[in-house]
């Protein structure tokens, strides 16, 4: 069964079934009632306004489930570099409370500047995913990249969803037609395989989870890294407790979703690398041979962090950055660029780099050094 029949099955009836229903109780209902049983008029009239009301509902419904993910492919090799980050928030800019809109658009500039050959988004691209005008911004701020022709492949945040969501879903794939509708999807880069997530929707089960697992199951051999691009994170050390003035606990189903890919690593000739954001901070976190990324200084309201001691990256400070992910054969390098306008200039540091390596090469390696 297809996810378009599966929808169906689990209860996204059509509007002309429904109506095909109410058509033939209607003519049960007056049949009855024209041979003399016992239905007063009231009882009548109530019964066929509420089937009218549904089927009406049902004719004029549009469902946001997810349709057939996309394949996307964008033809590169090796060695290529790309940008991702999140929660950017695109925003009035004159309110400061939910953003901040002059390190938005330093980071914007900044990414269009180094010439990407695309940019990834973990999440929470504008303020409220109704807000037309939050799209404006968007469409504004963001118009040097369509300039460069650069690829953009975003991930859903929760902020993206806010109010109607169909809607908001309207205005999201407005801006990235080649989705296509889809809500999670992949893109083969090279030796890359991106699996983007939805995490609103469920990651191990449901739909969404069936096509990571199978997507998992047919990784072609030529891959050496899997990217994973998720709104939430798995792993993080902020918490609901906000006690320095912000963050959000992991989720048991990101919990779940990273048990699943630390089990399939351990087997794994390609190495899996995840992406997310929603904490307004940057983290790393190493678990099970994965490397998991917190991208999340877009330029949201940001916080500082109480890091656990054994976290490999340590700051006590707000952290607005990006990530620039250099991909060669068998390794990647990925630096996180800081900037801080705290004192009205710019100021770029890289406190954090790390080198990740592919599983082939590793074992090329060990039989190189037991020569």
């Amino acid at each position: 069964m297809n996810q378009d029949s599966a929808s169906e099955a689990s209860g996204e009836i059509s509007g002309f079934g429904i109506w095909k229903g109410f058509k033939s109780l209607a003519v049960q209902t007056m049949s009855y009632y024209t041979r003399g049983c016992l239905l007063s008029s009231r009882p009548l009239l109530l019964l066929l306004a509420t089937v009218t009301a549904v089927a009406l509902s049902g004719c004029t419904r549009k469902s946001t489930a997810q349709i057939s993910p996309v394949d996307l492919s964008l033809r590169l090799k090796t060695p290529f570099r790309f940008a991702a980050y999140g929660d950017t928030r695109f925003h009035d800019p004159n309110d400061t409370e939910a953003a901040n809109p002059p390190v938005r658009r330093a980071l914007v500039q900044a990414i269009a500047d180094v010439n990407p050959a695309f940019i990834c988004f973990t999440g929470d691209i504008v303020y409220n995913g109704y807000d037309a005008e939050d799209w404006k911004v968007w469409d504004a701020e963001t118009s040097v990249w369509r300039e460069k022709k650069i690829p953009i492949y975003p991930a859903l945040g929760n902020h993206d969803l806010h109010g109607n969501e169909q809607i908001a879903l309207g205005n999201y794939f407005q801006r990235f037609p080649d989705l296509k509708g889809s809500r999670f999807y992949s893109v083969r880069i090279a030796n890359v395989l991106m699996l983007v997530l939805d995490s609103s929707l469920d990651e191990i089960a449901g739909p969404q989870g069936q096509w990571i697992a199978g997507k998992l199951d047919h990784v072609s051999a030529d891959v050496d890294f899997v990217f994973i691009m998720d709104h939430h994170p798995p792993y993080t050390s902020s918490s609901d407790e906000k006690k320095l003035g912000g963050g959000h606990s992991v989720r048991p189903r990101e919990q779940a979703l990273a048990q699943m890919l630390e089990d399939r690593q351990v087997h794994a000739r390609y190495r899996i690398v995840f992406f997310s954001g929603h904490v307004h901070n940057y983290e790393r976190h190493e678990h099970g041979g994965i490397t998991y990324f917190v991208s999340g200084g877009g330029a949201a309201h940001a916080y500082p962090i109480e890091r656990a001691p054994s976290d490999p990256f340590q700051s006590k400070t707000v952290n607005y950055h990006y990530l620039l992910v250099q991909v060669d054969q068998h390794q990647l390098t990925v630096t996180m660029n800081r900037i801080d306008l705290s004192s009205g200039k710019a100021v770029w540091t890289q406190p954090d780099v790390v080198k990740i390596t592919s599983p082939a090469a590793m074992a090329v390696s060990h039989l190189t050094q037991g020569r």
